[in-house]
């Protein structure tokens, strides 16, 4: 079996780690604004992890606005005055009332850009929403790959809306809520999940696809109640005030 680096240390929050030496990395200059990163597997063997660790330590760069994602091309470096301002302590959302904050957020978004979509989409914009919902069916398949199936559907209904702002904001939300997605797979029956949620975005595709706005947004408030309760969150507490 391959021996861990000791670049990273314990297996303890392995992408976090190798997400703060790469950042390391890139502020100290070792690797410079516009270079492109290292693939997946030759990070992987540098660090001695896995490539979904790897995987993970890339997502939160980009949730940082320290790299940028060019679709079969790889991650290239931002240049400091490109990156986002926009900052969530991931640390701070293992707090309950934080994570409630996010979804409170999500929903709020969503909600809004799914009523846009479904007013503005083009065919093009379905069939990309579409591709992204054909990935994530099936228990067998419910792993990283779906999760990122599952994030890109909800990046291309912001898409949909041609407002590149909506777009910004959701594509920063998302990346903030895979470590949510993980832990309702731990905490959850796999079938049970897999099946509830693929519905839920089945609905959501379904009524982009009628073009029926008010159908939409009320599908996708939905799926984020039912994504936030998975985790222990009631959004309709929270809206109540309570």
């Amino acid at each position: 079996m391959k021996q861990r680096s000791s670049i990273i240390g314990s297996v303890e929050a392995l992408p976090h780690r190798v997400a703060s030496h790469l950042s390391r990395e890139i502020e100290g200059g070792d690797i410079i604004p516009g270079a492109r990163l290292p693939t997946e597997s030759q990070l992987a063997d540098k660090f001695g992890v896995s490539r979904n660790v790897v995987r993970e330590a890339i997502a939160q760069l980009r949730a940082d606005g320290m790299i940028e994602a060019r679709q079969g091309v790889g991650a290239f470096v931002m240049a400091p005055e490109q990156r986002t301002a926009i900052r969530i302590d991931r640390e701070a959302l293992k707090d309950q009332r934080n994570m409630e904050q996010l979804f409170e957020l999500r929903s709020i978004l969503e909600t809004e850009s799914a009523t846009l979509a479904a007013a503005r989409c083009a065919s093009d914009d379905l069939a990309a929403i579409k591709a992204a919902l054909d990935r994530m069916g099936g228990e067998e398949r419910w792993e990283d790959g779906s999760i990122e199936a599952d994030l890109l559907f909800h990046r291309a209904i912001a898409r949909a809306t041609g407002n590149s702002y909506i777009y910004t904001f959701i594509s920063f939300v998302c990346e903030q809520i895979r470590q949510s997605i993980h832990y309702a797979r731990l905490t959850n029956p796999l079938h049970d999940l897999v099946e509830v949620n693929v519905a839920e975005h089945v609905r959501i595709y379904d009524a982009l696809a009628a073009h029926d706005p008010q159908a939409a947004g009320e599908a996708m408030r939905r799926h984020i109640d039912g994504a936030a309760s998975r985790v222990g969150v009631e959004l309709t507490a929270i809206n109540r005030g309570k």
